[in-house]
């Protein structure tokens, strides 16, 4: 799943290119992934596009007449920009192909489900192959209200973001540090791939409790936080997977990292093998050398 770094690429390319752009038209073929109904999203037609933020993992697409697209990309959704012309085949199924070549045409890009129409000719389009991307489309204070937008946590990497908010987010909840920092109430925006990077870079067990961790463990961690989330925005995010920048490119954080999707291999700090283990259903990478519990 996209995390920090991958959606707030997405959204610092974005910016650049939909910003001022009025939607002319809408397609889409998978009406289940919009909320509240398809048949809604078709208002947003003639609509002009203001600003593009990021709240956690979620994607912000600010519009005229105070309305507002919210895209949460999930396990395998990304944000691409370019142009592409579809073509019916058979029944209700639909083919999409790209009218640019490179990185557009990888088979990674081709599962578009969702296709806005700009006004300077271009599109901005969801290609996503499970299908599991949420599109939310209404009003600015109805969205931003929502429960689960106002429950967020701090932004990690904002300025004001010390280690003293820091310190009160994540001792307020209790629990395993990795399950913690992937809890997007505690702090907006980490997942699988930087807790295991972040707990690498600190030397911290990913099963440590909360309780367990010192002062000097959490100072530990809150600046690995900081270093981690920093260079893979740098590097323009992870593609281990799915993940592809708005012009279907790959992120270059995959070969800078430590330890996840590493298993058996050596650590680049000691040598001894990185090792995987199931943490509530989600997998956990660590060095059982740097990182003992």
């Amino acid at each position: 799943m996209p995390e920090l770094p991958e959606v707030e690429t997405i959204v610092r390319d974005l910016k650049k290119k939909i910003i001022g752009r009025t939607i002319k038209a809408v397609w889409f073929d998978a009406p289940k992934l919009i909320k509240p109904s398809a048949k809604n999203l078709q208002k947003i037609k003639g609509l002009k596009i203001e600003d593009i933020k990021r709240r956690a993992k979620n994607i912000l697409i600010y519009l005229s007449d105070k309305k507002l697209l919210l895209i949460h990309q999930k396990l395998t959704g990304h944000l691409l920009y370019g142009k592409w012309k579809i073509k019916k085949i058979q029944n209700s199924k639909f083919k999409v192909q790209s009218l640019l070549k490179g990185p557009l045409e990888e088979v990674v890009n081709n599962y578009i489900h969702l296709i806005l129409y700009l006004d300077n000719g271009w599109q901005m389009a969801l290609s996503d192959l499970r299908k599991f991307a949420k599109i939310l489309f209404g009003s600015q204070e109805e969205i931003e209200n929502l429960e689960e937008i106002k429950k967020l946590g701090p932004e990690p990497l904002e300025k004001n973001f010390d280690f003293k908010k820091f310190k009160e987010a994540i001792t307020k909840k209790s629990g395993k540090i990795k399950q913690v920092l992937m809890d997007q109430n505690v702090i907006a925006g980490i997942g699988n791939i930087y807790s295991d990077e972040i707990l690498w870079e600190a030397k911290i067990h990913p099963f440590r409790t909360v309780k367990s961790l010192s002062e000097d463990d959490l100072k530990k961690i809150f600046w690995s936080l900081k270093k981690i989330l920093s260079e893979a925005l740098r590097l323009r995010g992870t593609s281990v997977s799915d993940y592809r920048d708005p012009a279907g490119k790959k992120g270059y954080y995959e070969v800078r990292r430590r330890v996840y999707q590493r298993e058996g291999e050596k650590c680049r700090r000691c040598s001894a093998l990185i090792k995987r283990v199931k943490i509530a259903g989600r997998s956990a990478h660590f060095c059982p050398k740097c990182q003992k519990i």
